[in-house]
């Protein structure tokens, strides 16, 4: 809500959103800051306003900064309000039939007057003062009965408001206060401190029943914000507490977004401006800052290059771009926000890496969360309304990367709702699953021989499981000299982090499943058309409805040629297949071009507080099954999961010999076709060099090593190194490879 600059001072308005009723008070042009709990005139102004609009949810007093009071505050000022109403219209205590009853006490209508007064401004003093009356007319009513009377009604004064909610919340300790100390209200009347160019609302204080347990600075973009983490008392979810810079600004600083904002907010963005997001921010930031520069020099404002620069920053997020939901992102440990309906009325909800789920002190505003909308239409090119209440996209600012579930209605009766899953900047490694327990090393070791060996594989597991973060790790198996078509409805996987390192990669955007008619292309016909762009590996980001017959077909035709990878939602390898066969209608047979099936789930602790995810089980697919590959044995485990501890395990056919996938890719390689030992070395050769590298780059304490340009590095040099030694001893066994592959990185790692 803005106020026109001509609003009268004091004017309010109310608005109706979302079930909400907002009460706007304009103190635009005061000469105070408007403080319910430090002025006993804005309180007295507030429940006079409220005696009139008594049906409120939230009050915002207006001015340069916007106070927020939340339902439970402005409840106790109705509460008031009501009695006020009550004594004077209903019981009508000030009329002249009713202080004629009190005709012996001569300054009855002087003090109820004043008392009423008081109730207004300071319930608090006025129940003191009550108290203090009724004391000394107890012991002098002497008989008289107009005193006897007046004496009932101060009783009946004091009673009504010794019910209300605001006296007994202060309880056993009003008796310290006296009348005007405005102390007494300054724990009960916090307002959520916004400023005035956002409508989001941020609760700045750290509550006083929470013990802190983690404080951390998020660093992004020249910018220090400081999350704390804090646990509640009685509440089992902790509290994710951000401080984003919006609201530590000075008052200046504060003016100069807002003449900013008001002037930007003046351009109607088109389409075409987001067809790029990357290239709009970067123009809008150049002219937020000429902008804010121009302003300040207007007003007589020093600003430095790096105030210059951030008020900027601020004023793009705030106008273009997704404001407080953009400096969540900004926080690597947050794996998933939820903005839950009625958007008002909700805070945020975030999934921590560390402290699972979390609330955080953001609450969202309806217009921001319509404004947000807007953008992600624009953006994706895709429509959200009630004939397509969902949106599926993509959110992308600097290498943060995020994708973007929408709903509103009629699937969703309170209005729009968001969940927003976050991707790290850098691709997911096989080391840095090593590092974090989800597979093993001799896990990373065969899932890099199998890629190696271009096979068709399919990651499984439910939402929040890590399919996509392990399909992008095995991206990277993929030597960089093989062309990869990447296939997705959402831009999730990295494609772009590893075309910066060097792969050839080739990204293919297709219609979501969740919508019928778009001018994006069908994802069964991208995938068909994938094998009309010549010799490649093919990613299907997830493989959802009729495109798995597509895949299916791909996967016939490439099984031989190159890796053919997806992910899907199943917990176990018959999930899979009764998923494909009978939900996605996949021919019974067409699902043997499957070779491999790698099922990710989250194990919960015993106290059920936490999960862990973990690879729980690599499964193959033979091929001499008719109808049913659980009953006829056609699912043979390769690794399953030991919950004791905490560790994917070879199973008994595996360390035997007896997979017919491994058979395969060796009976193709010279000097390995009958030669167990020597494809098993290369395996254990393989995740030998993978723990290697996490055992480094925790002994260095260098964290970069596994990230993707090293992985990809250490992949090249493993290559170059085994085919060195297979041309001059037949085949690469790792006595020889290891320790040159170990030369290498001693040498690599100084440099990197």
């Amino acid at each position: 809500m803005v106020f026109n600059k001509n609003a009268e001072l004091y004017s309010v308005e109310l608005q109706r959103k979302e079930g909400e009723s907002l009460l706007y008070v304009n103190y635009l042009g005061a000469p105070f800051v408007p403080s319910v709990a430090d002025s006993a005139e804005v309180m007295s102004r507030t429940v006079d306003v409220l005696i009139e609009n008594q049906n409120v949810s939230r009050i915002i007093f207006v001015q340069q900064r916007n106070y927020d009071y939340p339902f439970e505050q402005v409840s106790l000022l109705v509460e008031i309000a009501q009695l006020y109403n009550f004594l004077t219209k209903q019981e009508r205590i000030l009329s002249p039939e009713k202080l004629g009853i009190y005709s012996g006490v001569d300054y009855s209508a002087r003090e109820l007057t004043y008392l009423i007064a008081l109730l207004r401004q300071d319930p608090v003093g006025c129940y003191l003062e009550l108290g203090k009356r009724i004391r000394i007319l107890k012991e002098n009513t002497g008989g008289n009965s107009s005193i006897e009377n007046y004496f009932r009604t101060l009783e009946r004064f004091r009673d009504l408001l010794e019910r209300t909610k605001l006296i007994k919340l202060i309880g056993g300790d009003i008796e310290t206060y006296g009348v005007g100390d405005r102390s007494v209200y300054k724990s009960v009347f916090r307002p959520n401190i916004l400023p005035n160019f956002t409508f989001t609302r941020l609760v700045a204080q750290l509550p006083d029943d929470s013990d802190l347990i983690d404080q951390y600075e998020i660093n992004a973009d020249n910018e220090t914000i400081v999350v704390t983490i804090l646990n509640r008392v009685g509440d089992s979810k902790n509290l994710y507490h951000v401080m984003p810079p919006e609201y530590s600004l000075s008052e200046e600083h504060h003016m100069l977004l807002n003449l900013g904002k008001n002037v930007l907010l003046q351009h109607e963005p088109k389409s075409g401006e987001f067809t790029d997001p990357e290239k709009t921010r970067s123009l809008f930031f150049n002219v937020a800052r000429d902008l804010v520069s121009e302003l300040a020099q207007n007003k007589g404002i020093g600003l430095n290059y790096r105030e210059l620069n951030r008020l900027a920053k601020i004023l793009v997020r705030q106008t273009i771009g997704f404001g407080l939901i953009e400096v969540l992102l900004m926080d690597d440990k947050l794996q998933d926000i939820f903005l839950n309906s009625p958007i008002g009325q909700n805070a945020v909800f975030v999934r921590h890496e560390k402290y699972g789920e979390c609330v955080t002190n953001i609450l969202p505003s309806y217009e921001d969360a319509d404004s947000w909308a807007a953008k992600l239409r624009l953006q994706s090119g895709r429509p959200l309304d009630e004939a397509n209440p969902i949106l599926d996209t993509d959110l992308v600012f600097g290498n943060i990367r995020a994708r973007v579930a929408a709903i509103q209605r009629p699937l969703s009766p309170q209005g729009i709702a968001y969940a927003l899953r976050r991707h790290r900047e850098e691709p997911w490694t096989l080391p840095l699953f090593i590092n974090n327990k989800m597979i093993n090393s001799f896990a990373a070791g065969l899932l890099s021989f199998m890629i190696d060996g271009s096979r068709t594989l399919l990651i499984a597991g439910t939402r929040s499981s890590g399919k996509t973060s392990l399909l992008g790790s095995l991206m990277l198996e993929i030597m960089p000299k093989v062309r990869t078509l990447v296939i997705e409805d959402t831009l999730e996987l990295p494609t772009d982090a590893l075309r910066r390192i060097g792969y050839n990669i080739q990204r293919m955007k297709v219609r979501s499943a969740l919508l019928e008619t778009t001018t994006e292309v069908e994802a069964s016909e991208g995938i068909r058309t994938s094998l009309r762009l010549g010799d490649s590996a093919l990613i299907v980001g997830e493989v959802r409805s009729s495109e798995a017959k597509a895949l299916y077909e791909a996967m016939r035709v490439g099984a031989l040629a190159n890796v053919v990878a997806g992910t899907i939602h199943g917990a176990s390898p018959y999930g899979v297949f009764d998923r494909v066969v009978n939900d996605l209608g996949v021919q019974t047979t067409s699902f043997k071009a499957t070779d491999l099936i790698l099922v990710a789930n989250p194990i919960k602790t015993p106290d059920g507080m936490h999960s862990m995810k973990r690879v729980v089980q690599l499964t193959e697919v033979r091929k001499h099954w008719l109808k049913d590959p659980e009953e006829e044995k056609g699912f043979v485990d390769l690794m399953k999961y030991n919950v004791n501890k905490d560790e994917l395990e070879p199973t008994e056919d595996l360390i035997n010999g007896d997979s017919e996938i491994i058979k395969s890719i060796a009976g193709s390689v010279k000097g390995w076709a009958g030669d167990w030992d020597a494809v098993y070395d290369n395996i254990i050769l393989r995740g030998k060099i993978k723990q290697e590298v996490v055992d480094v780059a925790r002994k260095l304490n260098m964290p970069q090593l596994m990230e993707a340009k090293f992985n990809s590095l250490s992949n090249d040099m493993f290559h170059r190194i085994s085919d060195d030694i297979t041309r001059e001893i037949g085949l690469p066994v790792s006595e020889r490879v290891f320790p040159a592959w170990k030369e290498w990185m001693d040498k690599a790692v100084r440099k990197f």
